[in-house]
């Protein structure tokens, strides 16, 4: 269904027809704006990755500390 449709010609309208929406003067706004949003994005996946690193490193090391326990009292 979607096959070809980002060819070179496609986009060329596509972005023929944002600049007669939004006109010049917006175009760069709205493309830092696009770039600030898909940074940010990126950043608070990079964010969620890192802290369920640290949850799993947490849970590991609270699971030996329960081993270590356990074998102590038996």
């Amino acid at each position: 269904m979607f096959d070809g449709l980002f060819q070179p010609m496609h986009l060329i309208v596509i972005l023929f027809i944002a600049l007669l929406v939004f006109g010049p003067k917006k175009l760069p706004e709205l493309g830092k704006g696009l770039g600030d949003g898909i940074r940010s994005f990126k950043d608070s996946m990079r964010g969620n990755e890192e802290a369920i690193a640290k949850t799993d490193d947490a849970t590991v090391a609270t699971i030996g500390e329960n081993d270590a326990v356990s074998r102590q009292h038996s």
